[in-house]
């Protein structure tokens, strides 16, 4: 009896696998660069909020649900808005590096592949981060809206004059819901289960949490979804098929098989 757990395309995938020291010092250095870029948007305040009335009108025009009736739910009770703060707080980077680590260990192949979407997706962000600097709905008076992480906690940001880790007027597009939605996108691809549809629950929980705790808009979230549109769009999947179609016909046929082809001559 064979034994094997694995997968032969997971085996065939191992080769496929870079060194860990390169991609640890490449995704490090794309971070770096990216937190830089985002810096340089930073002092566009006039702008940001310019813009932001503006995506704030046209989400009226389009008859987009308000975000307030997202964050009415929350309000609800303290724990509940507690809760949605500390998911936008602590979930977003923790989540898409286990994601990564755990496709390079069992999915080297699809390791790239993600690797590169998010990476793609990450220097479009930033080129319109630079070109469309946008405060979020938090920021604007007009929205009504609560910027709950400021009065329930916890939050990740100060005062904007004061802030130098982050750029808070880079709202658009959402690389919360982006990544969220890569990474349900990218299990879904590269594993079998019939319950890997649930992971699209991350990037439908990351959407609500960052509309209801008023850190973006609506049109925050489609624009990221259309850039990682784009990026699927350019960037090709691994040939998984190609590989388990080549170990199939390199597979030896067993005996029991050969007798009944030659039974039914």
């Amino acid at each position: 009896m064979n034994a094997r757990t694995e997968p032969p395309e997971a085996e065939a995938d191992a080769s496929a696998r870079p060194p860990l020291l390169r991609e640890l010092l490449l995704v490090a250095g794309l971070f770096l660069v990216y937190k830089f870029g985002r810096q340089l948007a930073a002092g566009h305040t006039g702008e940001a909020f310019r813009n932001a009335h503006h995506v704030w009108d046209l989400e009226r025009a389009l008859h987009l649900p308000g975000e307030g009736t997202v964050q009415s739910l929350l309000l609800h009770g303290d724990v509940l808005v507690h809760v949605a703060n500390t998911y936008y707080a602590t979930v977003h980077f923790p989540a898409t590096a286990a994601f990564l680590v755990w496709l390079w260990l069992r999915r080297p192949a699809h390791y790239v592949w993600a690797r590169r979407v998010l990476a793609a997706l990450t220097a479009a962000a930033l080129v319109l981060h630079l070109a469309f600097p946008l405060a979020p709905p938090r920021m604007l008076a007009a929205t009504g809206l609560v910027d709950t992480a400021r009065v329930y906690g916890p939050s990740v940001y100060g005062p904007p004059s004061t802030d130098h880790l982050s750029n808070q007027f880079a709202a658009m597009p959402s690389l919360h819901f982006g990544w969220a939605l890569m990474l349900a996108i990218g299990l879904i691809v590269a594993t079998r289960s019939r319950w890997r549809w649930l992971w699209l629950l991350h990037p439908l929980l990351t959407l609500l949490v960052i509309v209801g705790t008023a850190n973006h808009f609506w049109l925050d979230s489609i624009m990221a979804t259309v850039l990682l549109g784009l990026a699927l769009r350019l960037i090709p999947l691994p040939h998984r098929t190609a590989t388990t179609a080549g170990t199939a016909a390199r597979r030896p046929v067993p005996v029991e098989e050969r007798e009944l082809v030659v039974a039914g001559r």
